[in-house]
Parts: structure tokens; C-alpha cells; sequence
């Protein structure tokens, strides 16, 4: 499992030049409520479930959090379809 810098409503991971290879940002809204809007993969990185992994980074720290998402990420709007038993719990 890779390792996630957390941001200001984001996820993401730089390689050692500093390049962004991977990130999930997500935007509050209201107090229970956050959407998650997008997530970016470096093509060097595809394949290997990392934007299924920011996905759950995300999942997981809203559900500490008490607070639900709405998806409007194609990725993650797919992820938390085809993963119902996962994300059910999360989704708004």
C-alpha cells in the first residue's frame, strides 16, 4: 500500500522530484458533507489500484470523521458502485 500526504481536503503523493503522481481532493460541504471531486493517477502509476486506494484513504477518514460523500468523481462514483458492501455506510 502506498503512503498518502495528507493536504488541505486532499490526499496525494509527489515522487522525489516533487512531481504529483497521485492525489484525491475532496470539498466540505455543510458539516456532514463532503464531495469527492477528483482523482489523479500519474500513467506511470496505472494499474496498481492506487486511485482505488486514495478512494478508501478518503473513505476511511470521512467515516472517523462522521461525515458522508457524494461522489462526483467518475473514478470514485464507479468505485463506490462496483464496491457497494465497502462504501454503502459512506455514501450520501
Amino acid at each position: 500500500m502506498m503512503e498518502f500526504v495528507k493536504g488541505e481536503n486532499r490526499f496525494f503523493k509527489e515522487d522525489e522530484n516533487g512531481k504529483l503522481i497521485a492525489e484525491v481532493t475532496w470539498v466540505p460541504s455543510g458539516d456532514s458533507l463532503v464531495i469527492l471531486d477528483h482523482t489523479f493517477v500519474d500513467e506511470s502509476l496505472r494499474g496498481q489500484g492506487i486511485a482505488s486506494e486514495l478512494v478508501e484513504k478518503v473513505a476511511d477518514t470521512m467515516r472517523a470523521e462522521g461525515k458522508k460523500i457524494v461522489a462526483t468523481c467518475p473514478f470514485a462514483k464507479a468505485e463506490f458502485e462496483r464496491k457497494p458492501d465497502k462504501y454503502n455506510d459512506i455514501k450520501a
